[in-house]
């Protein structure tokens, strides 16, 4: 097993150790049982000196050369025949896609992505998790064609991997969890509107282009580059549909209250990518005519038990449908209100948690605990700033909790080489 992971990421020989599972939920002395032959395996593994391992050590150096190359060092074209179905089965046999067909990319399609970019196209992003492969902006131009991108959507991709690739997101920890963490894409700004990001009706499913392939291209990057391979480094135990695809933009002119961007410091006219990393969306659908009976349902149901929300969100999106966003807007509430009513409702009774979670959140989550009048809650959030709210969807009386993770949400600007803010995509791709 341990030699599939290791391949993954792209050091084969690399000395590991399989620790199999279950692991958290086996009782404690059997946990504890476990741990001394694994401390033993790692103590061997990281200070073997023998004869025999300095033997292996040169043999494997010396024979690098005429090993096959890795998956990153294949050149960059390669020749397949001019048919679909032979394309597809040789990219998906190789583990270039997602499981669905893809654009082959062609240098001529290649070219016309990287002319939405004044970058180098040898320049990198830097290095992604977990193989650590350069993130140049050629390979990703040639993972947006097999998306199906437009350029004009290669800006976005390219802010978006920035953003992924920051610190503060983790994508080392969304690569390789048992969660179905998965990055969420926010586009805000006139970049969004520009290239035609939907917003409103029906954002988390088909039919719109942009959200579709924008969100895929960097599901395509994280595994063709990051190496987040399903069942190899990437160790979610379900998954979600969310991991093909999730981009969508605010319904900025539905909203009553300033967009995401500008509640971070950017300017309204900046256009923005926010990655934030989470599990699906989960609808809420709420018909209350009242902003107090409709936050204290939104609230019980971003407070939901055994959710991502109980044991590890950093932060918690919600994105709030243009309707019950008028509601609350109606009876003179701002966002920072309705974030502090929210974070004040949104508490999990450690009455519905039970003794073994409990033990564990005491040492996960001690800040989120509460007494108050002998009862002990849990709330879903550190601060209130914490809890992270756009308003984006169409008609109805529905809106979406997205439990978060270990990741902070990162808000990027779209931006030229120079860094000045890119106020529109037709300035670099000309239609």
């Amino acid at each position: 097993m341990y030699g599939i992971v290791t391949t993954s990421l792209g050091q084969p020989e690399l000395p590991a150790v399989y620790v199999r599972h279950p692991i958290v939920s086996v009782p404690h002395p059997e946990m504890r049982g476990r741990a001394a032959p694994v401390m033993t395996a790692l103590v061997e593994v990281t200070t073997e000196a023998s004869p025999r391992a300095a033997e292996d050590t040169y043999r494997r150096a010396t024979a690098a050369s005429s090993r096959p190359r890795a998956a990153t060092e294949i050149v960059e074209r390669i020749t397949v025949p001019d048919d679909p179905e032979a394309i597809f089965e040789r990219f998906a046999r190789e583990g270039w896609t997602d499981g669905l067909p893809i654009v082959p990319p062609t240098e001529e399609r290649v070219t016309r992505m990287l002319a939405a970019t004044d970058l180098d196209p040898a320049a990198s992003l830097g290095p992604m998790a977990p193989r650590w492969g350069e993130t140049t902006i050629t390979t990703l131009a040639v993972n947006a064609v097999m998306a199906g991108c437009a350029p004009a959507y290669f800006p976005v991709v390219l802010t978006a991997v920035r953003a992924i690739l920051a610190k503060p997101f983790n994508l080392y920890g969304v690569q390789g969890t048992t969660n179905p963490a998965s990055p969420v894409l926010i586009v805000n700004g006139p970049i969004a509107r520009e290239i035609g990001i939907n917003a409103r009706g029906n954002l988390f499913g088909p039919g719109f282009r942009a959200n579709a392939t924008i969100g895929r291209a960097i599901r395509l990057i994280m595994t063709t580059i990051g190496g987040g391979v399903p069942q190899q480094a990437d160790k979610s135990t379900l998954g979600n549909p969310a991991k093909y695809t999730c981009c969508f933009a605010e319904n900025e002119a539905q909203s009553p209250w300033a967009p995401l961007h500008v509640e971070r410091g950017f300017a309204p006219e900046t256009s923005t990518v926010t990655a934030f990393g989470g599990a699906a969306p989960a609808n809420i659908i709420e018909k209350s005519k009242t902003a107090a009976e409709m936050l204290a349902t939104i609230a019980r149901a971003l407070a939901v038990s055994g959710s991502n929300n109980m044991f590890m969100s950093r932060e918690a999106l919600l994105v709030l449908g243009p309707e019950h966003a008028a509601i609350a807007a109606r009876e003179g509430f701002d966002k920072a209100r309705v974030r502090e009513t929210l974070f004040e409702r949104a508490r999990i009774p450690f009455a519905e948690i039970g003794r073994s979670n409990a033990d564990v959140l005491a040492v996960w989550r001690g800040p989120c605990i509460e007494e108050a009048d002998g009862q002990r809650t849990l709330r879903i959030v550190e601060k209130p700033e914490d809890l992270v709210i756009v308003v984006a969807g169409g008609a109805g009386n529905h809106s979406a909790s997205i439990p978060g993770w270990y990741s902070r949400s990162v808000t990027l600007p779209i931006t030229r080489a120079d860094g000045s803010p890119l106020r529109a995509v037709a300035e670099l791709v000309r239609r």
